[in-house]
């Protein structure tokens, strides 16, 4: 029996096993890698030196604590977009509709913000049309009617929120603990169970993703999945994930005065301060 190592208690052997199959290992570039899960790992770094967190963003963005959230399988809304006011979504499977799973949140939340249907806060502007409902004082958007009505609420969003904010506090705190920025990154790479399927724009607009040009971003997919399948089949991956495990430092987040103050400033859309999100201002702009 052989695991991979992990380097603490929260960034296991699933993230060096990220990082063996992205290959940011080997590059002289500067690279971010995050794991977008209910614990969002984060490692930045390259060949020679490497720096890692892990952050409580909450299941979210895999289905849980929103109401009607699902994990990606047959019936889940994956896709959304507004236009003129109309929401039109996509399912995996093409079938009828039974919940939203994470990338569907994300371009959910997007599009409503982007559409002045929530505010930066998250809020839903209720314009006493159809599509809002208000019930016990919590309002709901209809995203679908049927056999079972499908609605988000403004707890629901704030999960999101929460679940964004958490994982762009993360990568912040890294870069700012070795005085970088997020424009020097050459290389972001996403991993997780449905990071295939983000659609950078959106995940920009609510800024759970920095606000880089989109050639940067490369996914991974289930690249935990991937290093062990690598490690399983080569001594030399083996080997490698070692050294990817004895080069890596870990920044407890608990313990950083930095880390509250960026969360914070991440709970809204995209965050407190647009400069960050130039090319998000744009288009809100527009």
């Amino acid at each position: 029996m052989y695991c991979i190592p992990g380097r603490a208690a929260y960034v296991g052997g699933d993230v060096t096993a990220d990082v063996l199959l992205s290959g940011m290992h080997l590059k002289d570039e500067l690279s971010l890698l995050i794991d977008v899960g209910t614990n969002g790992e984060v490692v930045l770094g390259g060949r020679e030196w490497m720096v890692t967190c892990s952050t409580s963003a909450g299941p979210a963005f895999e289905g849980g604590e929103v109401s009607c959230g699902m994990r990606a399988m047959s019936g889940a809304i994956d896709s959304v977009t507004i236009s003129n006011g109309e929401l039109r979504f996509g399912t995996i499977g093409s079938g009828e509709p039974i919940g939203i799973c994470g990338s569907g949140l994300i371009d959910l939340v997007a599009q409503m913000f982007q559409g002045g249907w929530i505010d930066r806060k998250g809020n839903i502007v209720h314009d006493g049309s159809e599509r809002f409902r208000s019930d016990e004082g919590v309002v709901s958007a209809v995203i679908h009617s049927g056999e079972t009505d499908i609605q988000i609420n403004e707890n629901d969003i704030a999960n999101i929120l929460r679940t964004k904010a958490a994982i762009y506090a993360g990568c912040s705190v890294l870069l700012n603990s070795v005085d970088l920025t997020f424009d020097d990154v050459d290389r972001v790479y996403i991993a997780g169970g449905f990071g295939s399927h983000i659609d950078v724009a959106n995940a920009q607009l609510i800024g759970l993703l920095p606000d880089v040009p989109k050639e940067r971003f490369e996914f991974i997919g289930n690249g935990s999945l991937g290093g062990a399948r690598m490690c399983l089949l080569s001594s030399n991956a083996r080997a490698a994930a070692r050294s990817i495990f004895e080069s890596m430092t870990y920044l407890d987040l608990s313990s950083s005065s930095q880390f509250f103050d960026q969360y914070s400033s991440a709970l809204f859309l995209p965050h407190t301060d647009l400069d960050q999100f130039p090319s998000v201002r744009e288009r809100l702009n527009r």
